[in-house]
């Protein structure tokens, strides 16, 4: 099934992104089949080229970049940097500022792009499709891109999820995100606290105070949920306190009960959302002889979701 999808298909990714959000604009359809077919290509000097305010990336991995640069200067770049005019001689980056970064570490003096004309609107959406698909934003990112679409461009969450091959419910909940206090949203896109983490400290009546709380003690994501629910409960007689001796255990370790999902295993549920941006269902057998046994349901809508599972699992594409 996955095969005659491709075959149908004659471009992926970026391009099925933008039919999602911007529909048939010609602008856009030029814009998108010249940056993933082999459209139009110049050389500009790299001092020409500025990089976007609007970039939903806010963080880059130097070492990352140290690597693409030790390949370009092997190699050169072989991917041109998809650019607008902003007037005179300089170019906005809308898509490549990995590569722009990686090139300035490589010396070059001139690198190839591709020069088209793009509303701010076309040039935000393009740039948060080619960042989710192409490398994967941190949460923090993720989420004020999200937003922003929604928020100044009217895009729904259905519109975001179809273009970036997410779930619909992956997108509202990367979307509470930007609720949660700043040092939190912080922490999260340093990698100090994940995403689990932040889930949690969303259900908490006194965020703040638990962010310090959960960094200062190093709670793992299912002590932070056991703690979130046991400080709740707490609140009308004083707010937050210790964790209980059963919170600091990481409750729910065993089996089901009465056929209901132990916290652990709709933790992991969670977490594997998160990680693959669809549904995920674990059930697992804790009697008899089937004990240990269990099953994993993906649930994806198209199959482009469906591919790009396949490519993740598979380490290439199918």
């Amino acid at each position: 099934m996955v095969v005659a999808a491709k075959k149908k298909r004659q471009s992926k990714g970026l391009g099925r992104g933008l039919d999602a959000l911007l529909g048939d604009a010609p602008s856009v359809r030029a814009a998108k089949q010249s940056e993933i077919e082999s459209g139009p290509k110049h050389e500009l000097p790299i001092e020409y080229l500025r990089a976007n305010a609007n970039q939903p990336r806010r963080i880059f991995d130097q070492t990352a970049i140290e690597e693409l640069a030790a390949s370009i200067r092997s190699n050169g770049m072989l991917q041109p940097i998809l650019v607008r005019p902003i007037g005179g001689d300089d170019y906005e980056i809308v898509a490549g500022e990995r590569r722009w970064r990686a090139a300035q570490r490589a010396k070059l003096h001139n690198v190839p792009v591709i020069i088209r004309e793009l509303t701010d609107q076309e040039t935000a959406e393009i740039a948060l499709i080619e960042n989710v698909q192409r490398v994967d934003l941190n949460p923090a990112e993720e989420a004020s891109a999200y937003c922003r679409l929604a928020d100044i461009y009217g895009r729904t969450q259905e519109e975001i999820a179809k273009a970036v091959g997410k779930s619909r419910s992956h997108v509202a909940n990367t979307m509470r995100l930007v609720n949660l206090p700043q040092a939190a949203l912080d922490a999260l896109a340093s990698g100090a606290i994940s995403a689990g983490h932040a889930r949690a400290l969303l259900g908490s009546s006194m965020p703040e105070r638990a962010f310090t709380f959960v960094l200062e003690r190093g709670l793992s994501v299912r002590q932070t949920e056991a703690f979130i629910k046991d400080a709740e409960a707490q609140i009308d007689g004083g707010g937050l306190s210790a964790p209980s001796k059963s919170t600091a255990k990481s409750k729910g370790s065993g089996g089901s009960a009465g056929g209901k999902k132990d916290s652990d295993t709709r933790a992991l549920e969670r977490d594997l959302s998160d990680i693959l941006g669809l549904d995920v269902a674990i059930e697992h057998s804790q009697k008899g002889s089937k004990k240990g046994a269990g099953s994993i349901t993906i649930d994806y809508q198209t199959l482009d979701q469906l591919d790009d599972l396949c490519r993740r699992l598979m380490g290439s594409g199918v």
